[in-house]
């Protein structure tokens, strides 16, 4: 450290400038040179215009003479919300159903009430006509005439119920209701009158046969 009584070294510290007297007039400030100015920017060429076309703004388009024009502003949105169509409800097949059913009867029920008492017929007849006086008098039926009844009550109950079936089976079909079971009522309506006329015959045979063999022995 340097003693403060003892004087700096010279070239130290830099002397100090005089204070400005009263009155005095300050030594103008240097003159600010202005920045430099940078050269405006070159002006390009304009792009030459193909001939036959204008610079001008083209003019709106407008739709010729008799052409579709959609209305401005677009088309207005109908009121309310989307609602979509409903289905179309399913048909009830109880046409067809109460068809298949009646040709069902017709053709396996009855068949089976006619063929039982047939065959008692069959089996009855042959006694029958030997003990009648008048063959002609259908005298020879009285010992079977309660089979002779069920099996009347059975042909007119097929009879009925396979006219029945065909005539609702049309009509499920017109309608559709039921579509497929009244085409099946049709087919087994129209097979049972054979079904039918198959089973008497039959019966009537196996029971005529077994009478004759009472008889024999």
């Amino acid at each position: 450290m340097t003693d403060p009584q003892l004087p700096p070294p010279s070239g130290a510290v830099p002397p100090v400038p005089p204070a400005p007297q009263q009155g005095a007039v300050p030594p103008p400030a240097a003159p600010v040179s202005p920045a430099p100015a940078y050269p405006a920017a070159p002006a390009y060429p304009s792009a030459p215009v193909a001939p036959g076309y204008s610079s001008a703004p083209a003019a709106p388009y407008q739709a010729p003479p008799g052409a579709y024009q959609v209305p401005v502003g677009g088309y207005a949105v109908p009121a309310g919300e989307y609602t979509a169509p409903e289905a179309t409800p399913r048909r009830s097949p109880l046409l067809g159903v109460l068809a298949l059913i009646f040709s069902l009867v017709a053709a396996v029920v009855t068949p089976i009430v006619v063929g039982v008492a047939s065959y008692e017929i069959g089996r009855r007849i042959p006694e029958a006509m030997n003990r009648a006086e008048e063959f002609s008098s259908l005298a020879f039926l009285s010992p079977a005439r309660d089979q002779v009844l069920w099996a009347e009550v059975s042909f007119w109950t097929g009879t009925i119920l396979g006219i029945a079936a065909i005539v609702i089976g049309i009509m499920a079909i017109v309608r559709k209701q039921g579509r497929g079971q009244g085409i099946a009522a049709l087919i087994v309506a129209v097979v049972a009158p054979i079904i039918f006329s198959v089973v008497v015959i039959a019966a009537l045979s196996a029971g005529g046969a077994t009478g004759v063999a009472g008889l024999a022995s």
